[in-house]
């Protein structure tokens, strides 16, 4: 009887100490965060040119309009609120007094704290002998609430210049942001001109 409540006893603290010892070996989000270094920022997965120009199109609108609604809801005349509108000018081939002036009032008009982009399409226009690179997508505004405001349909042109020094790499810019009438789907609301 000892012998037998010793060897429960045995089992009992050996499952214990296994069951102690088995930790998780997942590595959590932040951690892989906090140890990133930044090697690998695409897919493993090749992407092709379109998808790619897809993609980085996307990240630069989501990008452009994140440091707008920034710039909006700060001061606009602060030592910050100049770098990060200096920040937006970089985006621009050739910004001028006009680049954000109709983003600007459309953003403000509907108090718009936040932007989410979706369904982002690249194609091309073309006109007499130019080949026109543009950008279709929806964009879903919030308030300060994070209530949504409405989904839009917008555009932007964007031009794609090879760098000098190697052939395999390109700047992106944007040539004109917004440039095309508002429209609007059934759950917009009315924008104020």
């Amino acid at each position: 009887m000892k012998r037998i409540n010793n060897f429960l006893i045995f089992t009992v603290l050996f499952l214990a100490f296994i069951a102690c010892n088995n930790k998780k070996t997942e590595i959590s989000d932040l951690e892989k965060l906090r140890n990133s270094t930044n090697t690998k920022s695409y897919p493993a997965v090749q992407m092709d040119s379109m998808q790619a120009i897809n993609s980085i199109t996307k990240q630069k609108v989501q990008e452009l309009l994140d440091l707008s609604t920034l710039y909006l809801s700060g001061n606009r005349n602060t030592e910050i609120d100049t770098v990060i509108y200096s920040q937006m000018q970089s985006y621009f081939h050739k910004p001028d007094s006009l680049t954000f002036k109709r983003l600007f009032k459309e953003l403000d008009s509907m108090k718009v704290r936040s932007v989410k982009v979706n369904n982002l399409n690249v194609y091309k226009e073309f006109y007499k002998k130019d080949t026109l690179d543009y950008a279709k997508f929806n964009v879903e505004y919030f308030d300060g609430k994070n209530k949504s405001l409405g989904n839009f349909e917008k555009n932007a042109q964007y031009i794609l210049l090879s760098t000098p020094k190697l052939k395999k790499e390109f700047k992106f810019y944007f040539l004109d942001f917004y440039s095309k009438p508002l429209k609007k789907d059934s759950t917009a609301v009315e924008v104020t001109k």
